[in-house]
């Protein structure tokens, strides 16, 4: 493998908070990427605040102490260099402008107006470096269709239709369990960042990207024809089951669950000869998918009934194993956090802080699951204290003087 990143030479500017932004800004940086974080003196990224926190003792859930660190910003804050700035004051917008003179990136996910407001926006700062890449992850896109609504992960996935069609039939629509817009946003920013830098190398001309929360699961959302298939008599709800490819789905075993596929004809011959039932291949309601589809429910009850009288491990082993039918453990987060071939791989890696280490305790978090054959991608460098950066940039890359750096500590500007 060379040394040498694949982003290693690109400086960002990072502007953003919460998760879709962070993410976004994260993934630039596993990536090579220098990533310079700002925010803001008087206590930076809202999720800071975040339970649960480390300290030297551990981790803990109770009220906040002065040494306590947000696991939110441990995952989220590594491989960047965080920087304190006021961009309310003068001086503090006449250093961003600085700062973004020196950058190849910009990625900010304030709210509505929040950059136009601070004289940061798209339009000031490409008057200030015309070749900047100005990345923006909004909820609803800019301008919004819903003015004054808040954009969180769980309004997005509700107005996404996501919710209404997740869930079983007769419950209500459900939320997943994870923050899908906060992260399914910033991996459509980043391919349009770096598609952007393709273009600028070719062209030289910087230019403004631009993601929507609800656009990104809104265009999931369209993979799956809905509307045809309710027109077609299946719900809108399909829980665990996904009627017109039966069976498919998730099967109480007698010690968990297990996902398993057989709608393919050798595959659902072969799940008809392990649960001892061949017969049900040449009847007419199952032999064929379409058919099959409209019986679904009878064949589910049938590969219920002889699952649930084995342990996950002899139902694995008889289907996919044995017969080659894709079968396979419903896991715990906890289970597959403990993956050692998820760990070795990078999908999952042990957070660092003095206080986790102390107290014998891992945490796991979000890795990157990008393998390059002669770069080598990785979060190596373990999240930064608010601000801690500052010298480094402002003396390093501003070339701003001890006395200049002491005038803006003073003025709470940094």
């Amino acid at each position: 493998m060379s040394a040498t990143k694949p982003l290693e030479g690109i400086r960002v500017l990072d502007l953003t908070v919460a998760l879709a932004g962070p993410y976004g800004s994260l993934l630039l940086g596993g990536l090579g990427a220098e990533v310079i974080r700002v925010e803001s003196p008087s206590g930076g990224d809202i999720a800071r605040n975040n339970p649960p926190y480390v300290n030297q003792e551990g981790i803990h859930f109770g009220v906040r102490h002065a040494d306590d660190v947000s696991l939110s910003i441990l995952n989220r804050a590594r491989n960047k260099k965080s920087i304190t700035l006021d961009l309310k004051s003068p001086q503090g917008k006449a250093l961003f402008m600085q700062l973004a003179q020196e950058c190849d990136v910009l990625i900010e996910n304030a709210s509505e107006g929040a950059t136009a407001r601070l004289g940061v926006d798209y339009e000031s700062v490409r008057a200030a470096n015309p070749k900047i890449i100005y990345a923006s992850i909004k909820a609803f896109g800019e301008p919004s269709p819903y003015p004054n609504l808040k954009g969180m992960d769980i309004i997005v996935q509700a107005l996404s239709g996501i919710m209404d069609v997740t869930g079983f039939a007769d419950g209500p629509p459900t939320r997943l369990g994870l923050p899908l817009a906060d992260m399914i946003a910033p991996l459509y920013a980043v391919n349009g960042i770096l598609s952007a830098l393709i273009h600028r190398g070719r062209t030289g001309e910087g230019q403004r990207v631009q993601v929507s929360m609800l656009d990104c699961l809104a265009s999931l959302v369209a993979e799956e024809h809905f509307d045809i298939y309710l027109k077609a008599g299946y719900p809108r709800r399909s829980g665990n089951f996904m009627e017109r490819l039966t069976p498919f789905g998730v099967y109480k075993t007698r010690d968990g669950y297990v996902a398993l596929v057989a709608f393919q004809p050798d595959w659902f011959q072969n799940l008809t000869e392990a649960i001892g039932r061949p017969e049900l291949a040449q009847d007419p309601r199952f032999a064929v998918l379409g058919p099959r589809t409209r019986n679904s429910a009878e064949i589910n009850a049938i590969i219920q009934d002889s699952l649930g009288r084995h342990t996950s491990a002899e139902a694995i082993r008889e289907l996919q194993e044995k017969r080659g039918v894709p079968c396979a453990e419903v896991r715990t987060p906890e289970q597959v956090l403990a993956d050692c071939h998820l760990q070795e791989r990078g999908a999952v890696v042990p957070l660092e802080h003095p206080g986790l280490a102390a107290s014998g305790t891992q945490a796991m978090g979000m890795g990157l699951p990008i393998q390059f054959s002669e770069s080598p991608v990785r979060f190596d460098q373990p999240a930064q204290a608010l601000g801690a950066a500052n010298d480094d940039i402002y003396r390093g890359l501003l070339k701003l003087s001890e006395e200049q750096l002491r005038q803006l500590r003073e003025q709470g500007v940094i």
